[in-house]
């Protein structure tokens, strides 16, 4: 039996266009990117006219594959909307290896700069800047040579993702075969002004120097056999036990006497115990540089850092980004920033975190199936159970 047939995307499944109006000033940076070989002037499609292509197919669930989107490029509607001719699947496929993804990392984090703290308050203030940083990885092709992972046998990539908990946004992101290491992508990231949080999996004295260097502060957890040199303990209070701090302490060294890359400044210790969900009791082990935060604060940051975690299962269950339209490097890079940029426009157009019910609303609004009066009724609603919440 052969496979059932797609319905074509046709123009009546299209509409809201003009949202995508504010990203238009932004992508015309693109249009000369890659083409440098293009001497004889013969090229139809254009870096900034791919990119929109690409929002397209995640903003839209009748486009899902590259085939669609061959469909979509022939609708009068879109050719007018964003300037375009109908594409060919060959041109499409070749656009991976023509265009650079930097200029669209740039754009993640212009967008990133836009968006306002979607949370308030006096924590919100204190933490300010709070970036959660993790790696997240996605199984590639065994066709995918350079995407190394584990043995020859095996590939995959990884997302190194830099996201700002107080505004609900990714703020920088680098796509590398899933066989690196993720302190060096860090380290190769850093930017003056943040609070990185970070699990286990960062804990390196390098890496710390490097983050108090770039003029950036760390809550970062350590094992709980890290080695220092303590200075005294601090007080706490009964809002620091109820967060569940059970120690506050001054270091002025972290590492070994005698360690090479021991780490000689003014830090902090702080142990977290909490009840794992077996029951069981762990204790967790902070490092930070802020002297400044309380004990409860560098509690509230480190459980913060799960909110990323969140993020990935977003970008790839709900936004779909699992499904790779293209097999190389390049090709996998541009579609992940494309799917960063469609995770902020959201962001930017409706002043919340993306959920699945919101991403549902704009999909339906966008396919004309709900009107925009409905889509902001379900924006009010979100505010409403938000100041609930606050209040109970």
């Amino acid at each position: 039996m052969g496979r059932k047939r797609r319905k074509p995307v046709c123009e009546a499944d299209l509409r809201g266009f003009k949202y995508f109006q504010m990203l238009m000033p932004l992508l015309e940076r693109l249009h000369d990117v890659g083409t440098a070989r293009d001497r004889a002037g013969n090229r139809q499609l254009f870096f900034d006219q791919y990119t929109v292509l690409l929002l397209l197919y995640f903003f839209s669930p009748i486009v899902v594959s590259l085939r669609a989107l061959q469909q979509a490029s022939g609708l009068d509607k879109v050719q007018r909307f964003f300037g375009i001719r109908r594409v060919s699947l060959g041109s499409l496929s070749e656009a991976t290896e023509v265009f650079d993804a930097e200029p669209l990392r740039h754009i993640v984090q212009e967008l990133a700069e836009r968006a306002v703290p979607l949370e308030h308050g006096v924590a919100a203030e204190a933490l300010r800047a709070l970036t959660a940083v993790d790696g997240t990885i996605l199984r590639a092709l065994p066709k995918m040579l350079w995407a190394l992972w584990q043995d020859s046998e095996h590939r995959a990539i990884k997302v190194h993702l830099h996201f700002d908990v107080l505004k609900g946004v990714p703020c920088d992101a680098t796509i590398t075969p899933a066989a690196c290491s993720e302190p060096a992508q860090l380290q190769a990231m850093l930017q003056p002004g943040r609070l990185y949080v970070t699990d286990r999996g960062y804990a390196s004295y390098e890496l710390f120097r490097d983050i108090l260097e770039a003029r950036s502060s760390f809550v970062g957890r350590v094992q709980d056999n890290t080695a220092f040199g303590f200075k005294e303990d601090r007080p706490l209070t009964e809002e620091d036990r109820a967060a569940g701090v059970i120690r506050d302490a001054l270091l002025f060294r972290l590492g070994t006497t005698y360690g090479v890359n021991s780490l000689y400044h003014p830090l902090r210790l702080v142990i977290v115990q909490r009840i794992k969900p077996d029951h069981t009791v762990e204790n967790i082990w902070l490092i930070t540089d802020r002297l400044d935060l309380t004990a409860e604060l560098i509690a509230l940051a480190y459980r913060y850092r799960w909110t990323v975690e969140l993020f990935f299962r977003w970008l790839k269950c709900i936004l779909g980004y699992r499904h790779l339209l293209s097999h190389n490097a390049k090709g996998v890079a541009i579609q992940c920033y494309a799917a960063l940029i469609a995770s902020l426009l959201v962001v930017l157009w409706t002043g919340h975190k993306p959920t699945r019910r919101t991403w549902e609303m704009i999909q339906f609004y966008l396919m004309g199936w709900a009107t925009l009066e409905e889509v902001q009724a379900h924006l009010d609603n979100l505010d409403k159970l938000k100041a609930r919440e606050k209040s109970a």
